[in-house]
């Protein structure tokens, strides 16, 4: 019974916690990114559109970046929830383009 109950050196260190040191590094870059978005907005010499995409991509870098670090997306065993994401992502991007593409044609 006692034999079924151990592991190896590599188990251990596959199943080891982070600890809290990529949890604070994670932390400082969200807060980062979130004062690089309000900057751009608080600065007034930026063309409006320069704002709106750096917005945007700012915004799309933070919610990957919170997936992987935050909801442990990167771990092992969220392949499902990882290919229902991309599949949200680029059906929702599929409804934007037929939108903008309707609207404009």
């Amino acid at each position: 019974m006692s034999s079924q109950h151990e592991h190896t050196a590599a188990e251990n260190h596959a199943h080891r916690q982070e600890g809290p040191r990529n949890h604070y590094i994670s932390f400082a870059l969200s807060i980062i990114l979130t004062i690089l978005a309000f900057a751009g907005v608080v600065y007034g010499g930026l063309d409006r559109g320069f704002v709106l995409a750096f917005i945007v991509i700012l915004a799309i870098v933070q919610a990957v970046f919170q997936m992987v670090y935050w909801m442990h997306m990167k771990d092992r065993g969220h392949l499902y929830p990882i290919m229902f994401i991309v599949m949200g992502a680029v059906i929702a991007g599929i409804a934007v383009f037929t939108a903008v593409y309707w609207m404009w044609w």
